[in-house]
């Protein structure tokens, strides 16, 4: 039997349906929407009359708070109904799905297909309607559900996969309308060089499925064909910043000659030579016997000592960095929903558990109106409110603390959207085996099933972006199944699970053709085993689709069983699906035949390696990092007007969206201080032991100024750096124990060398700090497609920094008291403007010290705000006032790798120590004789982006009261609120100063 019906929130419940109402006003200007109606529909399949009425009560309703209907009289309403395009991953079906299959055994064979109706109250004509129906329904992910049909999609069999008969004796103009017809990321010289490899060494006409796996092989996302390509004739500019360039640059090519010794001839210059270099000498100095080395290079990894109930255990730490700009700029839900999952597959594939993330992306205005949105173009609120959701509704349901949120603003952003994600995970060193694979070895695919979701997606991410992708990229997103890949997790931590692993790959960019055909040199992939979402699916869908959540696992032959075995203990479907050969070569089949059949030493070449000229362009006289940046007549209303800017203004809103307290890990809230008002540095979170205590934890920070990146890349690469680590030292890590990775997001480069000057200045003055600090990258990630039409995305390199440290010695940003002294711990860049990194050194030794010895008791780095942006900030959590001195234009100054303390005595150091003035209890920030108080400070700082990210609901709480309590006595609230975010003032008898309810209920204070 087939049904349908109809769920609804009751009035009071009805949240999402009041949310999309006030989004729908406020962006379309629908003063006469009086009313909306949001009704989730379910069409249920092959279920007895006898279960439907169970299920309704069950799984597809709660009795409290919804109410179900089977029809819905629409004749004289306007609605609009609309349901996920054939293929998307549809988790509300998939959940009801697995629901009733338990609840009971005659729903084994039940179908569900999901999808929404809403129902629009008020005087709206046609056009408001169709505004309406274009702002909710997204074409690439959702298309508008027919009411008057009730049926199961028709699966439509899969046809043969052809071949390009003639392909071998193309022209030159053959194969490039070739290329563009079937809509390959290859550029001609690489369609080319398949050509006459089919041509001279099979002597066969390839197939649609060779070709397609060549593509998606040797695309930008697998293969940085962009970082790979030879930098010739490379020309630095002249004057005081050319001359710092050409220092750099030759320090680079000295350290060159260092490592690649003997092998220089070949090793020609590359962006990823660049990119990497410094990891490598130091290493090869002896500085870095840190870092894990193995064939298995998903994520950087460093062995670190993790202090467990006393005793110290040998662990690996891993983290990486992800970027989903492509997906998210078109699709932002499900592309940033699988940003996060593919960052979390990557240490988790290495057997690690994730345990930490942070998110950093890139906009344009989200205030601008929708009306004023570019052809082709998603609204920019829309993106960003939706990619937020779409970022935390995957790790809140995967179980991974969010602790810290930052979304930059610039016009240049609205070329592409920047999503980014990183994590970090943790193992134990003795849980992972590390073994190259051998003849005779069984690969695995472990977790999701296969579907069309996500066909070229790799190949997608390196194209430039045009009007048309809306229309055309649909497959090439994918929604993410965070609850399969929560199941991956559980089974990774069981150490007699990865101890049965010689190697593991996760399934992103490529599907089955990169996962299992990196693993080995000779493979034979049956792409029959493949477990899938649907049939129909053809051997070219196979074997490059990106459905997410799988891994591909290598075991010896007689632990197959065993490991099937206990994957079906999680839940976990396990199939055989490829086996390691000594042919040398990749062979997939599919119906018994031979759909990819190449040399390993042809996949490997990687097709045609480019070369380009470079031309670096010099940066103006002037330079932002010298001038004043704030609007208005008086210092107070610079001051104010600064503190609600884009990008100083408060994102705690964008931040409540996510949960930071999964896990019981969290040392630093995201907001410190009793008012849960001073955004923290970066994200801190103790290393998950599964048995006792531990006090090691690690942070994550990052850094990046797009105002001086537009200005000089090179400038930008170094003070990236700078940023992330000043982090770290002000959240009270030891800047030698920092390790890096860079995330590169560029426009399209084409063969313009200046063009190309971007990056390669960028990653040079990386170069600057990274050698004077003896401070590695040892992993990144690039992105070149950052364009669209003729707008670009500004030059970004983003420094991710990682760090191992002492809880205990964590320090949070929110003054602690009154009358501390506060001072700056100064940074004065050199004649050139590049950080002066001896003083940095004796800035981070003399910050840490301090910290350590528990004399330092709040910090903050400078960032877009300067001075006047770190003590608003830091007075905010507490409601703490400070009086500082009146620096004139240095209160605004981008002056990076600067910091200021909260001490609570004096303090004498190294002459970059400038007394600033004091903690007060005044409630004021009095600079000179310029008076503001902190609630004025506070209101100019969270006013701009509430329309986007609202941090308070419509109706005020009024005063929380706190009362002397016992063990079960709560909070109480004069007035009840729907949902109150609620914070506790410091407990009393404890040492905890403030906490969420939740963690309190916990017992973690």
């Amino acid at each position: 039997m087939k049904f349908r019906i109809f769920v609804e929130k009751k009035v009071g419940f009805n949240v999402e349906a009041e949310n999309l109402k006030k989004d729908l006003i406020e962006s379309l200007n629908l003063n006469k929407l009086e009313n909306l109606r949001v009704l989730n529909i379910y069409d249920i399949f092959n279920i007895e009359d006898s279960e439907i009425e169970n299920a309704k009560k069950i799984v597809f309703s709660e009795i409290v708070t919804d109410e179900v209907y089977e029809n819905i009289d629409l004749s004289d309403k306007n609605y609009i109904a609309a349901e996920f395009l054939p293929g998307q991953f549809d988790q509300r079906a998939d959940s009801a799905v697995q629901c009733l299959k338990l609840i009971s055994e005659k729903n084994e064979g039940v179908e569900v297909k999901s999808g929404k109706l809403l129902i629009l109250e008020g005087d709206l004509n046609e056009v408001e309607l169709k505004k309406i129906k274009d702002y909710y329904i997204n074409p690439v992910e959702m298309r508008e559900k027919k009411l008057d049909i009730l049926k199961v999609d028709e699966d439509v069999a899969a046809g043969d996969v052809p071949s390009f008969e003639g392909f071998i004796n193309y022209s030159k103009d053959e194969l490039d309308a070739f290329r563009k017809q079937e809509g390959l990321a290859m550029t001609l010289e690489d369609i080319a060089f398949i050509q006459d490899y089919f041509k001279n060494t099979e002597n066969r006409d390839p197939s649609e499925t060779e070709i397609k796996v060549l593509d998606t092989y040797w695309s930008d996302h697998c293969r940085h064909t962009t970082f790979e390509t030879k930098l010739k004739n490379i020309v630095i500019p002249q004057g005081k910043f050319g001359e710092v360039m050409q220092d750099t640059f030759e320090e680079y090519l000295k350290s060159r000659e260092f490592v690649h010794g003997s092998r220089l001839e070949e090793k020609y210059i590359s962006l990823m030579d660049m990119a990497t270099i410094s990891g490598k000498e130091i290493r090869k100095n002896g500085k870095l016997d840190d870092m894990e080395i193995s064939e298995e290079i998903n994520a950087c990894s460093v062995y670190i000592d993790v202090d467990v109930n006393g005793e110290m255990e040998k662990w690996l730490l891993m983290f990486k960095n992800e970027t989903h700009n492509h997906p998210t700029e078109i699709e932002p839900f499900g592309g940033a929903s699988t940003c996060i999952g593919g960052a979390i597959r990557d240490p988790l594939s290495g057997r690690s558990y994730v345990y930490q993330a942070i998110r950093v992306t890139g906009a344009a205005d989200p205030l601008e109106k929708v009306e004023d949105t570019m052809p082709g173009k998603l609204p920019q609120k829309k993106i960003s409110k939706e990619a937020a959701h779409g970022y935390s509704s995957y790790g809140n349901q995967i179980g991974l603390a969010t602790g810290h949120v930052a979304e930059i603003y610039d016009e240049g952003y609205k070329a592409k959207r920047m999503e980014v994600g990183a994590v970090v995970g943790a193992v134990k060193a003795d849980w992972v085996r590390r073994e190259s694979p051998t003849p005779g070895d069984i690969i695995i695919l472990l977790g999701g099933k296969t579907g069309r979701d996500g066909c070229g997606g790799a190949t997608g991410s390196s194209k430039e972006h045009t009007e048309e992708s809306l229309e055309t990229c649909g497959a090439e997103v994918q929604k993410g199944n965070a609850p399969t890949e929560r199941k991956i997790q559980r089974l990774f931590r069981n150490p007699e699970v990865t101890r049965l692993i010689k190697k593991c790959n996760d399934f992103g960019a490529g599907g089955v053709s990169v996962a299992i055909g990196e693993l080995s040199d000779g493979l034979e992939i049956n792409l029959d085993k493949v477990p899938t979402k649907y049939s129909g699916l053809n051997g070219t869908e196979l074997a490059i689709s990106e459905s997410q959540e799988r891994m591909a696992v290598v075991v010896e032959a007689k632990y197959v069983e065993k490991f099937i075995a206990l994957s079906e203990k999680e839940n976990l479907e396990a199939t055989v699906v490829a086996e390691v050969t000594d042919t040398e070569r990749l062979v997939i089949k599919w119906r018994g035949k031979k759909v990819v059949d190449v040399a390993r030493s042809f996949l490997d070449t990687n097709g045609v390696t480019g070369e380009n000229d470079i031309e670096v362009e010099a940066p103006s006289e002037e330079n932002p990092i010298e001038k004043v940046s704030a609007e208005g007549n008086t210092l107070k209303e610079k001051w104010l007007n600064k503190l609600g800017s884009l990008n100083v203004c408060s994102q705690k809103g964008l931040m409540e969206t996510f949960d930071s307290t999964i896990g019981a890990t969290t040392v630093l809230m995201p907001f410190g201080g009793k008012h849960q008002l001073t955004p923290t540095e970066g994200s801190v979170q103790k290393l998950p032991v599964l048995d006792g205590e531990t006090d090691t934890a690690s942070a994550i920070t990052w850094g990046y100024n797009n105002t001086i990146a537009n200005w000089s890349p090179f400038h930008s690469g170094a003070y990236a750096v700078v940023e992330s680590m000043a982090k770290i030292v002000a959240l009270g890590g030891d800047w030698k124990n920092i390790r890096l990775s860079f995330q590169e997001y560029f426009q399209r480069l084409g063969e313009n060398p200046k063009y190309w000057g971007k990056p390669f200045s960028a990653l040079l003055g990386t170069l600057f700090v990274q050698k004077q600090m003896d401070i590695p990258a040892i992993g990144g990630k690039d992105s070149m497609s950052g364009t669209f039409n003729e707008l670009h995305v500004p030059p970004t390199l983003i420094s991710f920094a990682v760090s191992p440290l002492k809880a205990s010695h964590v320090v949070s940003q929110e003054f602690k008291g009154t009358g501390n002294k506060l001072y700056l711990v100064k940074h004065t860049p050199l004649e050139s403007l590049m950080p002066n990194m001896e003083e940095l050194k004796a800035n981070f030794d003399f910050i840490h010290e301090n910290i350590k010895d528990g004399k330092i008791l709040a910090t903050m780095t400078l960032k877009h705000g300067g001075i006047a942006e770190a003590v608003s900030k830091m007075s905010f959590g507490n409601k703490i006032g400070a009086s500082i001195k009146d620096l004139g234009y240095d209160l605004f100054r981008l002056n990076y790798g600067s910091i200021v303390i909260e001490a609570k005595e004096e303090l004498s150091g190294p002459t970059s120590l400038v007394e600033l003035g004091e903690t007060t209890a005044t409630g004021k920030i009095v600079v000179g004789d310029t008076e503001i108080s902190v609630e004025e400070a506070l209101a100019a700082w969270t006013k701009t982006l509430e329309p986007v990210f609202p941090s308070k609901t419509k109706e005020k709480a009024e005063e929380l009261i706190w009362k002397p309590f016992e063990r079960k006595e709560i909070l109480v609230a004069k007035n009840k609120i729907a949902k109150p975010k609620v914070f506790i003032p410091a407990f009393p008898g404890t040492n905890c100063e403030y906490d969420s309810m939740r963690a309190f209920e916990r017992g973690r204070c």
